[in-house]
């Protein structure tokens, strides 16, 4: 059973999972595309700290996701919000199951701003609150 966790911060949210990491990885994936994110980067941070530091991390993965839709409006608002572009989204174990972490997009474009802006937040906001909600509702008790 996933459930909401005390661990969201003032800039995410998250929701902790109950499946295996890889199927974790995959159905957080699915949940974005149905809100309209491709997924642009993949960063296995576990495999890159044991690479370049020699260091042991659990499983933790970093999904740059996209929605060229909002990314669009965002730019054409202003060319420099490509700073804080894409929305993050990570995917780590945790002692109590697969955590799900969503960078709030109200956080990242609130320093534009800018009224419409702000309102392309909102909505990536309220897009990314729908894939969590998916997740805790798809995960197995």
């Amino acid at each position: 059973m996933s459930q909401p966790s005390q661990e969201n911060t003032t800039y995410g949210f998250g929701v902790t999972v109950s499946l295996p990491f890889t199927a974790a990885v995959t159905r957080v994936t699915d949940a974005l595309q149905q809100e309209g994110f491709g997924v642009l980067t993949t960063i296995d941070v576990q495999a890159t700290m044991q690479a370049k530091l020699q260091e042991q991390y659990s499983p933790y993965t970093i999904l740059g996701a996209c929605n060229p839709a909002l990314a669009h409006r965002a730019l054409t608002i202003d060319p420099h919000v490509g700073l804080l572009l894409p929305c993050n989204v990570v995917v780590r174990e945790t002692p109590t199951g697969v955590r799900v972490d969503f960078v709030d997009p109200a956080a990242m474009l609130g320093v534009v701003q800018q009224a419409a802006m702000q309102a392309v937040a909102d909505e990536a906001r309220a897009r990314l609150q729908r894939v969590a909600a998916a997740l805790s509702a798809a995960s197995p008790a």
